[in-house]
């Protein structure tokens, strides 16, 4: 659990997650996802929603619960993934890193459409999916729907083909709603609001003698 959790950008649980504020999420079926029998079935689960609304977080939290059931996982961001695939090819590595990469019980692939990518990095990114699939579990995040996934990895029939594989056995999750971390700056606003000092034009149009109200006839 202590290797699972260097590697994550924070740590982050289930416990955590305000359902209050994102009401489109089912909290049954994250309670089940979180019983980790997708693992068991070598099932994928997809987070897809605008930024901010708590995708990594739920990617995080299943990392967290499949760790501390004692299965190898492995977080990376879909641009550090791509840029460890591509290193590897360069350096005569890539059979060695996909291996290493098609091993782990869960891999967590995050920010799928955050940063443009290669040809060639869509390309292996697509192979280690293609190793991946029905032998280990894959838990992706993407602020996209599939629909501009040909944009993202630049080929409309690849990312077709992608998908296929990942929704053949799939949770997806698609989350819609206001954005956890602009939430903070809407509650500071509001409270600046409620405790702003009136200013001269408030008073001014206080003071302003109102007209006659009209009566009815």
């Amino acid at each position: 659990m202590r290797r699972c959790a260097r590697r994550l950008p924070a740590v982050k649980t289930l416990a955590d997650f305000d359902f209050s504020f994102q009401p489109s999420v089912k909290r049954e079926q994250l309670e089940s996802l979180h019983t980790l029998g997708f693992l068991e079935r070598k099932e994928n689960v997809v987070f897809l929603g605008p930024p901010g609304v708590g995708k990594t977080h739920l990617a995080i939290s299943l990392a967290i619960a499949a760790a501390e059931s004692g299965r190898r996982v492995y977080y990376g961001t879909l641009g550090d993934l791509i840029t460890s695939l591509e290193e590897a090819s360069q350096a005569g590595r890539l059979v060695h890193r996909m291996k290493t990469l098609s091993v782990p019980s869960l891999l967590i692939v995050d920010e799928i459409g955050d940063l443009p990518i290669s040809r060639t990095g869509a390309m292996l990114f697509f192979q280690l999916m293609s190793r991946r699939y029905e032998h280990a579990s894959t838990v992706l995040t993407s602020n996209k729907g599939f629909e501009d996934w040909g944009e993202i990895f630049g080929d409309d029939v690849m990312a077709a083909a992608l998908i296929d594989r990942l929704v053949h056995h799939c949770h997806i999750v698609n989350i819609r709603g206001n954005s956890f971390r602009m939430r903070h700056h809407t509650d500071l606003h509001r409270a600046l609001g409620s405790t702003r000092q009136p200013t001269a034009r408030d008073t001014q149009k206080q003071s302003r003698p109102r007209g006659k109200e009209g009566t009815a006839t």
